[in-house]
Order: structure tokens, then sequence, then C-alpha cells
């Protein structure tokens, strides 16, 4: 077992813990539709791909009954199954309806808003180049919104640069929600100094709780020689907290649990900053507090950047 350092343990540290941090309204909407289908059908209630993307959240809902599965072809007939808060395809919903499924979705409502307005674009004769990371299952879900061959992604600003459409043609834009605020502005203004022309969103895509995590940590990290983010690796909102410490001056380590910190992270470390992606539980902050309570003496303090008070409705199924 790791142990402290004996001529630290006396030095005080400063742990600033970020807030908002953690469970945003769209995880918290998502872990209730499975348990509440839990407690309607009974186990086992199957779920496509993560629920959301923390390793402690899945493995609580397993042991509850859930069953996590990747394909819909790997769901028996004759049970419910639910879709992940990062959305799929429209073909999913309707091959489950094929098969006589009873489906539940638990696509995050500002991830669905984000597919409705790419329904819109494409009726209204437009090409949408859409901003997000390769392979990430939102940046599928939203493809497979619309016919294929709509809709081109946009990684990089260099990205940008090598793009073939021309000056005159209908152009739209949309974003992955769970990107970089910062990179995502460059990447949109490359975007329109190259087309002018090209339509956008009324309001941004980068949801509420990845903007304010991301405006929490770029004002903790500048005051810490090192920040930690709770989240996982496949976790898209959490690897751009990381970032956005590194960029702020803060060493940053990602971790899933408690037992990911190596206490030599706090040699000669005066200032410790903390913070948690939006499909982390505050048990796993407290768990991480309690941990470095054990290495070092500790004055906490919370570091309040914004109020978050949204909250989002259950599918009708599963509201009595």
């Amino acid at each position: 077992m790791n142990t402290p350092f004996p001529s630290e343990k006396m030095l005080p540290l400063r742990l600033l813990i970020a807030a908002p941090r953690g469970f945003c309204a769209g995880v918290d909407r998502a872990i209730e539709i499975v348990e509440r289908a839990l407690d309607i059908y009974g186990a086992p209630v199957y779920v496509r791909h993560e629920i959301v993307h923390n390793k402690f959240v899945v493995d609580s809902l397993k042991a509850k009954g859930a069953v996590f599965v990747e394909e819909l072809d790997a769901v028996p007939d004759g049970v419910p199954v639910i879709f992940s808060a990062h959305g799929v395809p429209k073909a999913v919903p309707a091959k489950a309806s094929e098969r006589g499924l009873e489906w539940l979705d638990a696509t995050c409502p500002l991830v669905s808003k984000v597919h409705r307005q790419a329904e819109r674009q494409i009726e209204a004769g437009r090409h949408i180049l859409f901003i997000g990371h390769a392979g990430h299952p939102e940046v599928i879900g939203t493809f497979g919104q619309v016919p294929e061959g709509n809709m081109t992604l946009v990684e990089t600003v260099e990205d940008v640069a090598s793009l073939r459409f021309g000056p005159d043609e209908e152009l739209a834009y949309l974003s992955q929600t769970t990107l970089s605020v910062d990179d995502t502005a460059q990447i949109i203004a490359a975007i329109k100094a190259r087309y002018p022309q090209i339509a956008g969103p009324k309001a941004e895509d980068i949801c509420y709780a990845t903007s304010n995590r991301q405006t929490a940590v770029k004002q903790v990290a500048p005051l810490c020689q090192l920040m930690m983010v709770i989240g996982a690796p496949n976790s898209s909102n959490s690897l751009r907290l990381v970032e956005v410490a590194e960029r702020a001056g803060a060493r940053a380590e990602l971790i899933q649990r408690a037992t990911d910190i190596d206490p030599a992270w706090l040699e000669d470390v005066e200032t410790v900053g903390l913070t948690a992606g939006a499909s982390a539980p505050e048990e796993l902050v407290n768990e991480v507090i309690a941990r470095i309570r054990e290495l070092r003496d500790v004055a906490s303090e919370e570091v309040v950047t914004e109020q978050e008070n949204m909250t989002f409705k259950l599918p009708r199924q599963l509201v009595r």
C-alpha cells in the first residue's frame, strides 16, 4: 500500500475543489432511467453501450441487474433495452421497434437538440460540417441522424484548410456537446473565415455542463501545481478538463479512483486542484479527498464559479 512521505505529512496542503463538477443533468437522467427501468420491468434490463462513460457507475448498475452490450444484436427478445446518454443512429431504435423490443431513450436532451438541428439543416439543403472527435459515440449517433454523405467531420483547425467545398455551397456547422470550448471556438472561427455564408446554431452546441466545468478549471488550475481530474479515459468531457488544466499551467492527472493516486505526485506540492467530469459521481470525489487527507494534512476549500439547477424530464414510459 502507498504510504505518505513522513517529512511532508506535516506540511499543510491546500486543496481547491472546483464547482461545478461531476454529474450533469443528462447523466443524472440517464442513470435514473436505468434504475427506474429495473424497478418497473425487473432485471435484466439491457443497455446498448455504457450508459455514461464511468466504470464505477456502470459496475454499480450491473450489480443491480443492468446488462451492457455494444450492439442491439446482443439483446435477446422480450427484454427492455435502453440507449445510452450519448445518443444512437436512427437505425438503432428503428431496428429495436422492428424486433418488437421495448426501448427507452436515455440520450441527453442537449444531444437530441443537436440531432434535430442536423435534420433541419439537411431539410434546408445544407451540407453539415460537424466538429467532433472521430469514433466517439455521440459523433456516431449524430452522423446516423441524416443520410450518409450529408455530413463531414472536422476535428481540427487544420482540417478546415483541407475542405473542398466551394464558396457558394450551402453549408452549416454543428458540434459535439463535450468539446473544448476554446478549441471549438478556434475551429468555428476558421470555418466562418473560409465560408462566410455558413449557417450555424442559434446557440453553441457545447453543453452548459461541459462549459461550466471547463470555466471552473480555468479559475482553479492557475493556482495549483497539480490538478486531478476524476473521469474515465474514454470520457470526452473529462479529457478536455485535463487539457484545460494543462493549458492553464498545472500538471494534470486523469484518475478513475482514489487508488490511482501516486503519493509521489504530492511531493513538493503546495496546492492541488480537484474536479470531476460530468460522468463521475460525488462519491468518487469524496473518496479522492479522503485519500489525499491520508497522505497530507489538508486545508480544503470549494471554488464555485457557477450554480447549476438544470433538470430533464424522464421518458413517459417511466413516469408514474
